[in-house]
């Protein structure tokens, strides 16, 4: 059974026992995102998968401006409630949830055992997508959430998720509350690709330190598989067949993928 509970200022799944991992979801998911693979992986690790602040069921702390540093001290207090002390933790991370996570992950390296990310940018030389670009513009964005219907939604989601189930679309509408619109828009805006910059040397070094599994879908439209090889992880996992959502599209192999990188370095 999947334990949910509102801890302070996040609402937070948890399942299962064994070493830790945290699960981050992206953009406009909430923890529900990881569902399937939590099913299939929670036998042997306790999986703990927060909704990201102002997504699915968590609010907005006040002073959350959507900036990487706002970002990782979110992820801290989830860490700190979920997994006390100084034991490492797994992190799986998709879409804006690794720039959560690996912002967090930069600043807390000693609390990180092995990295699973994927679906994200985190370059000064990155240009948003069409939507990106979008929700970054002020009025154009707001109107742009203001005439995101159910139809639109299942639409562009279709289109950058080709394999993604009619449920799972359903399911992640219903939670795109007027606060997760706004959030969005907070977010993207907080996240000019400049401010990446002085993050970068960071990221470099964590990757070359932390034992690293990128994933990505071929078929991503919104940021290029292209983009994972430059991230030179010690192993690389592409989904032909997915687009940008393949924790969702492929659960069974993401599962898989996640279990024996991980029970590389258990205890």
């Amino acid at each position: 059974m999947i334990n949910e509970a509102a801890a302070g200022d996040f609402h937070l799944v948890a399942r299962g026992s064994g070493p830790p991992v945290i699960l981050l979801h992206g953009n406009p998911d909430s923890s529900h995102l990881w569902r399937e693979v939590i099913d299939r992986i929670s036998h042997g690790f306790l999986c703990i998968s927060p909704d990201l602040p102002g997504f699915g069921r968590s609010p907005v702390p006040p002073e959350f401006d959507g900036g990487l540093d706002a970002m990782a001290a979110w992820v801290e207090r989830v860490v700190e409630h979920a997994v006390p002390g100084s034991a490492p933790v797994h992190l799986v991370s998709h879409d804006i949830g690794s720039i959560f996570g690996l912002a967090w992950a930069m600043r807390n390296p000693h609390r990180v055992s092995r990295l699973a990310v994927g679906g994200f940018p985190f370059s000064s030389d990155y240009r948003w997508h069409f939507w990106g670009r979008v929700w970054r513009t002020p009025l154009l964005g707001e109107l742009a959430m203001l005439l995101l219907n159910r139809w639109l939604f299942f639409r562009e989601v279709r289109a950058g998720g080709p394999k993604l189930s009619d449920d799972h679309i359903a399911a992640t509408y219903d939670l795109l509350s007027p606060q997760t619109r706004r959030t969005i828009l907070k977010i993207y805006r907080s996240l000019d690709p400049d401010v990446f910059a002085d993050w970068e040397t960071g990221l470099q070094r964590l990757l070359m330190d932390k034992p690293t599994l990128v994933m990505w879908g071929q078929k991503d439209p919104f940021i290029a598989a292209s983009y994972a090889e430059r991230l030179r992880a010690d192993r690389l996992a592409v989904f032909p067949e997915c687009g940008h959502w393949f924790p969702a599209e492929e659960p069974v192999a993401v599962a898989g993928l996640l279990a024996e990188f991980f029970s590389a370095h258990k205890g």
